[in-house]
Formats: structure tokens, C-alpha cells, sequence
């Protein structure tokens, strides 16, 4: 069993495996969240190295189920229609994983938890946020780059993909489709991206490997719920979470 604990106590392991299943359930229900619960939580009483190769496979894994949960037509033609953002982010998920072992990641969380928070208080507080048709090409590169950037450094690149999708009206079941093709990629890339880097090593892969099961029972016990929210709930509640992890990041950021 210690070949999983990726050099962490028993202890932690398992908290970690609850943490894991806890942000499946989220993830299930509300269509994002799993990598921010577990680097967040994971960074309390782990390495940061070691906090990032753990989500990777269980992140990987669950976006398969959630991107083709509605079947390949429909993720061929969410790929197509973001196809911007998508490659954008490619790109800069592989330019960025390789300065890891060097950039502040604190820094790097505050410049995403506070404008995060600030948009999803906005939203909440009745400010609806709509991005101009015209705009929508610009803002596929813009939030794309941002999304791959901070996806490379901390694993993390569901915020600005949200934001988007609050911007231009996507629908629930847009939404959660768009966010499981777009996390798959994205998944796929940060794992073959941390192969390079070295963060996935012979130590963690195997304790990423042991999280994809709590991850996949939780995201079935999300599935359940998210299926009786209805659009309007399902909006409230995924900007109740975002306003929850963007708190958490900045928490991270600022206290030692």
C-alpha cells in the first residue's frame, strides 16, 4: 500500500482520498471544481509538487465520463464551437508547466481568486455579465490564455473557462458539456506536459493513479443531483461554488 502514498503518511493518503471523493461529488453535480478542491486542500498538508501530480489522473479520468456523458457528436461539436479557446489554452498549459519550479504561486492564486470572486459577487448581487457577439472571437484568445497559463502552473483552469460561460449565456447542460471537453484537453495536455516536467514521477503517479477511483464514486453521486437542478439552481449554486474555491485560493495566496 505505501507504493500509493506517493511519500505521505497513511494518514494523509486517506485524507486525501476523502478530499478527492468529496470534490468528485462537486464536480458530478455542478460540472467543475474537482482540481480546485483537492490543490486547495491538498496544499495544507502536502508539497506543492506533489498536491498537483495527485489531481492529474483523477481530473483526466473524470473529464472522459463528463465530456462524452452525452455522447461524441456532442463533444465533436462543443470542440468546434470552441475551438479558440481550447487551442489557446493548449498552448499555454504547455508553455507555462515548464516554469513551475520557479513561479510564485502565490501570486499567481490572487491574481485568479480576486477577480474571480469579484465577478461571481457581481453575478450573484444581479449584475449580469453578457459579452458582446461581436467581442466573442477576441474574448475565446484572451480567456483562453489566462486559462492555460494558471492551468500549467497550479492545475487550475476552470475559473476563466466559467466566466466565459456566464458571459455568453451558455445553457446548463452547454455548460457542463463545454467544461468536460475542454478540461479533457486540457487535462491530457497537463498530464503529458508534468511527464516532461518531472512533477509525475515513479512516487506520484502512483498516488495520482490511487485517486481516480475515489474521484470517478463521487462524480457518480454528483451526476445524480446535478440532473434534478434546474437552470436556474444549477447558475445560483455554480456561482456560490466559484465565490467558495475563489475565497480558497486567496487564502492560499495570502496566508502562510
Amino acid at each position: 500500500m505505501d507504493f500509493f502514498y506517493g511519500g505521505l503518511g497513511p494518514l494523509a493518503f486517506w485524507a486525501a482520498c476523502g478530499i478527492t471523493l468529496f470534490g468528485g461529488f462537486v464536480k458530478g453535480a455542478i460540472g467543475f471544481a474537482l482540481p480546485l478542491i483537492m490543490i486547495s486542500a491538498f496544499g495544507s498538508f502536502m508539497p506543492p509538487e506533489t498536491a498537483l501530480a495527485g489531481l492529474i489522473l483523477a481530473t483526466f479520468t473524470t473529464n472522459i465520463h463528463q465530456a462524452l456523458r452525452h455522447g461524441l457528436p456532442a463533444a465533436r461539436e462543443a470542440i468546434m464551437a470552441y475551438r479558440r479557446l481550447i487551442g489557446t489554452m493548449v498552448v499555454f498549459i504547455v508553455i507555462s508547466a515548464q516554469f513551475v519550479p520557479w513561479l510564485p504561486q502565490g501570486v499567481m492564486l490572487a491574481l485568479l481568486g480576486l477577480p474571480t470572486l469579484l465577478f461571481a459577487l457581481a453575478q450573484l448581487g444581479g449584475k449580469v455579465l453578457r459579452l458582446r457577439l461581436e467581442h466573442r472571437q477576441r474574448a475565446e484568445y484572451g480567456f483562453g490564455t489566462i486559462a492555460g497559463l494558471y492551468g500549467g502552473i497550479s492545475g487550475v483552469w476552470s475559473p476563466p473557462l466559467i466566466v466565459f460561460l456566464l458571459s455568453v449565456g451558455a445553457d446548463k447542460r452547454e455548460m457542463v458539456r463545454v467544461q468536460g471537453v475542454v478540461y479533457l484537453i486540457g487535462a491530457g495536455v497537463l498530464m503529458l506536459a508534468h511527464l516532461q516536467s518531472g512533477v509525475l514521477n515513479a512516487v506520484t503517479l502512483p498516488f495520482s493513479a490511487a485517486l481516480i477511483l475515489p474521484a470517478a464514486l463521487g462524480m457518480w453521486l454528483g451526476f445524480r443531483l446535478q440532473d434534478r437542478l434546474d437552470p436556474g439552481r444549477f447558475r445560483f449554486w455554480t456561482l456560490v461554488l466559484l465565490c467558495l474555491t475563489a475565497l480558497n485560493l486567496l487564502r492560499r495566496a495570502f496566508v502562510v
